[in-house]
């Protein structure tokens, strides 16, 4: 997997489990999921704010083991705070 990629499981409001991983393009995130192992990715337009929240965690995580830079969690903090101007970040 692409240093620019974090993955991660979710299970939706109606109980189905989802793969989803997050892509840095650029300045962009491009989130997409899938049901199942073989199911083709689906690229996410408007991804909820779970998965912002989602990707967060795990960029911090990965801040801890050097493959992330703090300015990267400031950047996607921004982001999340731009979408979702009502969460706490």
């Amino acid at each position: 997997m692409a240093k620019a990629e974090i993955s991660w499981k979710r299970t939706t409001d109606e109980g189905e489990k989802l793969q989803v991983y997050a892509q840095h393009v650029g300045r962009e995130w491009h989130f997409f999921h899938r049901g199942k192992r073989y199911d083709v990715w689906q690229r996410i337009l408007e991804p909820p704010l779970e998965d912002w929240m989602a990707l967060l965690d795990a960029m911090q995580r990965l801040i801890n083991r050097r493959r992330y830079q703090p300015v990267d969690e400031t950047d996607l903090r921004r982001q999340i705070r731009e979408c979702f101007p009502e969460a706490d970040v």
